[in-house]
């Protein structure tokens, strides 16, 4: 069985992780820029982030097998802090890197006119980078958020089917599928999405254009959610085709639209910025040469 998980936040999680998803069959990630749970003070943190995404991430995910790319943005909850916009002024010369397969996550926490104005700024900075976007759906009025969400999408730039509308519930999936958006859906201990509530949405509104992601971070949460919900699956009478589909050739799809999705796993180098390989992964932990190829 191969996985990818479509949006995870590795730089809060440890290797251990890392070789755990790589037993359970994962191969492929994608981690969007978000808020780390306090407030940046100012545009220079973004960039350290932005550069550890697009180089420390990669070398760390490399060293267990996984191939790793992200998704960079001003994230919904800081486009509110007045000292974190100046940021969108940076974003340019970073969506024209390799390793970056979208803008996001962008969207909506409050759906304040700060917020407005972000989103749509970032829709066409996505828009003109050739790039598709991954777009947060607030936590708080769920079905109002995505509609003024697909409000501003559809006055931009962007077509529809490049953007992916992320954490989708049953009170959102059927006006999201109906928009031809793609459906994301993050399942979460205790918050979000279940195994059982994940695998009844796909038994009413089928795999086309579903993707499920961990959405694992800092918080109470777990990076092998995708195989629990592929095993779900089986279970529940879908077929290894589904699985595959959903779990596998779905985000393949989405995050292709880029033009820069890689799913060969670079070889480790022996260090990255000073930092060696011997320090992150254990001698037995499963290098290039031992991860059997996949295909799109």
């Amino acid at each position: 069985m191969r996985l990818f998980d479509p949006h995870i936040h590795m730089t809060s999680r440890t290797t251990d992780d890392y070789q755990a998803m790589y037993t359970a069959g994962v191969r492929a990630v994608v981690e969007p820029a978000f808020w780390l749970g306090q407030p940046r003070t100012s545009p220079a943190s973004f960039l350290d982030y932005f550069d550890a995404l697009l180089g420390w991430e990669p070398f760390r995910a490399a060293q267990y097998g996984i191939a790793h790319h992200c998704t960079l943005a001003l994230n919904p909850k800081e486009a509110n802090d007045p000292r974190c916009v100046p940021v969108l002024d940076e974003l340019p010369r970073y969506l024209v890197k390799d390793n970056v397969v979208a803008v996001g996550e962008i969207g909506y926490d409050s759906m304040t006119p700060a917020e407005d104005t972000a989103l749509a700024a970032q829709l066409q900075l996505a828009a003109d980078h050739g790039l598709p976007a991954l777009v947060h759906t607030p936590h708080r009025d769920k079905l109002a958020g995505l509609r003024r969400t697909l409000d501003v999408v559809r006055e931009s730039a962007l077509p529809m089917d490049r953007v992916l509308v992320d954490h989708l519930n049953e009170t959102t999936v059927k006006e999201a599928k109906d928009s031809g958006c793609w459906l994301g859906f993050s399942v979460y201990p205790d918050t979000k999405m279940d195994e059982d509530r994940m695998v009844a949405i796909l038994k009413e509104h089928g795999p086309e254009r579903v993707l499920v992601n961990s959405a694992a971070d800092w918080g109470k949460s777990d990076p092998l959610k995708t195989r629990k919900v592929a095993d779900l699956m089986l279970a529940e009478g879908f077929t290894d085709d589904d699985v595959d589909l959903v779990l596998w050739r779905n985000p393949v799809a989405f995050y292709g639209l880029s033009g820069r999705l890689a799913l060969d796993v670079p070889a480790p180098r022996d260090t990255h910025e000073g930092n060696s390989i011997q320090r992150g992964a254990p001698k037995d932990a499963p290098g290039p040469a031992d991860v059997p190829a996949v295909e799109a």
